[in-house]
C-alpha cells in the first residue's frame, strides 16, 4: 500500500517537459528573459571574437616583423680576432625544444660576382656570396620576385639565387637556364631573384648558392656566419639565454646573439590588456544575465502559487517542485546562452568581414558562454525553486 501511495519518480524527459511547460505558458516573458541573457552572452562572445580576430591579424603583421626571430653570429676571440661558429652549430641549435625553425648562411670568402668574365676583378660591386640552407627563405619570411628557390637538387650544382639589390646591380630581371653570372671564377645559372627581405636585409645584396655547391665549387669551409632561428613566442627569452652556449659550447663568449624584437614585448602587453578586458566584460554580462533569470523565476513563483499548490495536493513532493523550477531556470538560461553565442558569432563574422580579417571565435568562448549561463541559471533559479518547494498546499491554494 505504501508503494502505491509513493510519488512517481520524474525521468529526465519528464523534467524537461515539466520545466518547459512554464516557458510555453508565458512565451513573451520567456522570450524577453532569454533575450536579455542572449544579449549579454552575445556581447561577451562578440567582444572576445572581434578581439581574437583583431589579435590574429595583429599577430600576422607582427610575425612579419620577426618578433620571434633571433640571430646567432660569431663574435670576437679573447685576443680580438674574428671567431668562428662550429660547423655543427645549426644541428645543435635545432635540438633546443622551443626552436621551431633554424637555417643558416655562410659567407664564402674570396668569391665575387660579375655579370661577365670580362669585368676587372677589383670591380666586385660589394656583392657577397653566401652558402644557404634550404630552409632559409621560410625562416626569414623571404619571397621570390621571380624564378624558384634552391632545392635538394639545385643546391648541389652551380645554381644561384640573387638578392633584390644584387639583381638590380647586375641588370638581371628574369632568371632562367640561359641567364648566368660569373661567380667564383666559374659560371652559375640564375634560377631565382628575391624580393627585398625586411628581416634579413643583408640578403638583398648577396648571391645565394646551395651549401653543398659552395663546398664543391667554391671551397667553402662549412662554418656558418649567421644562424637564423624562430622560437615559440613565449620561449624567446629562454631560448636566447641558451643559444650562445648551444651554438659554441667551448667558447660561448665568442658568440653574439640578437635581442628579441620590441614588437614581441608590445604584443605580449597587448595580449594581457585584452585578457583583462575580456574577463571584466564577461563577468558583467554574466551578472546581468543572472539577475534577469532570478527576476523572471521569482515572479514566476509568485504568479504560479495556485499551480504549485495544486501539484502539491496531487502528490508532487517538494523535491519535484524544486526540480521543476530549477529545470525551467536552466532551460531559460540554455536558450539564452545558445542564442547569445550564435548571435555573437554572427556579429564577429560580420565585423571581421568589413575589416578584411579572418573570423576567429575561440571554442572556449562558445563552450564557456553556454556553460556559464547554465551555472548562472542554476544559481539564480535555486532560491525561487526552494521558495516554491516550501509553499504548503493549503497556503498556495488559498493565495489570490
Amino acid at each position: 500500500m505504501t508503494a502505491l501511495l509513493s510519488p512517481a519518480r520524474l525521468r529526465p524527459r519528464d523534467v524537461l517537459r515539466v520545466g518547459g511547460a512554464g516557458l510555453r505558458t508565458r512565451p513573451m516573458r520567456a522570450f524577453l528573459s532569454a533575450l536579455g541573457i542572449a544579449i549579454g552572452i552575445a556581447a561577451m562572445t562578440a567582444v572576445v571574437g572581434i578581439s581574437s580576430s583583431s589579435r590574429a591579424d595583429l599577430d600576422r603583421q607582427l610575425a612579419a616583423l620577426g618578433t620571434n626571430l633571433l640571430t646567432v653570429a660569431p663574435g670576437q676571440t679573447l685576443f680580438g680576432g674574428q671567431a668562428e661558429l662550429p660547423t655543427e652549430a645549426v644541428a645543435m641549435i635545432s635540438r633546443i625544444g622551443p626552436v621551431e625553425q633554424v637555417a643558416a648562411t655562410g659567407k664564402v670568402s674570396g668569391a665575387n660576382v660579375y655579370r661577365t668574365d670580362r669585368i676587372p676583378v677589383a670591380q666586385s660591386g660589394g656583392i657577397s656570396v653566401f652558402a644557404a640552407h634550404l630552409d632559409l627563405m621560410k625562416t626569414v619570411a623571404a619571397n621570390l620576385a621571380a624564378g624558384i628557390w634552391l632545392n635538394a637538387a639545385t643546391a648541389q650544382y652551380p645554381a644561384v639565387v640573387l638578392g633584390a639589390s644584387t639583381a638590380t646591380r647586375l641588370g638581371i630581371t628574369t632568371p632562367g637556364p640561359d641567364m648566368q653570372v660569373y661567380l667564383g671564377h666559374r659560371w652559375f645559372t640564375v634560377i631565382g631573384i628575391l624580393d627585398p627581405v625586411p628581416l634579413a636585409p643583408e640578403l638583398d645584396s648577396a648571391a645565394l648558392v646551395g651549401w653543398p655547391a659552395a663546398q664543391i665549387y667554391l671551397h667553402f669551409d662549412g662554418h656558418p656566419t649567421t644562424v637564423y632561428t624562430r622560437s615559440a613566442d613565449a620561449e624567446v627569452e629562454a631560448v636566447r639565454g641558451v643559444l650562445a652556449a648551444t651554438a659554441n659550447p667551448e667558447a660561448p663568449n665568442e658568440v653574439e646573439v640578437s635581442r628579441p624584437s620590441d614588437a614581441l614585448a608590445a604584443r605580449n602587453a597587448t595580449n594581457r590588456a585584452f585578457t583583462g578586458l575580456l574577463v571584466g566584460l564577461g563577468a558583467v554580462a554574466l551578472l546581468v544575465g543572472g539577475v534577469g533569470v532570478a527576476n523572471t523565476m521569482v515572479i514566476s513563483v509568485l504568479e504560479r502559487r495556485a499551480e504549485i499548490g495544486l501539484r502539491r495536493s496531487l502528490g508532487a513532493t517538494r523535491g519535484q517542485v524544486r526540480l521543476q523550477f530549477l529545470a525551467e531556470s536552466l532551460l531559460l538560461s540554455a536558450i539564452g546562452g545558445v542564442g547569445g553565442v550564435l548571435l555573437g558569432i554572427a556579429v564577429t563574422t560580420g565585423y571581421a568581414a568589413t575589416q578584411s580579417w579572418s573570423s576567429v571565435v575561440p571554442v572556449w568562448v562558445m563552450a564557456g558562454g553556454v556553460a556559464a549561463t547554465l551555472v548562472i541559471g542554476a544559481t539564480a533559479g535555486l532560491y525561487p525553486a526552494i521558495r516554491a518547494a516550501r509553499l504548503a498546499p493549503t497556503e498556495a491554494l488559498a493565495a489570490p
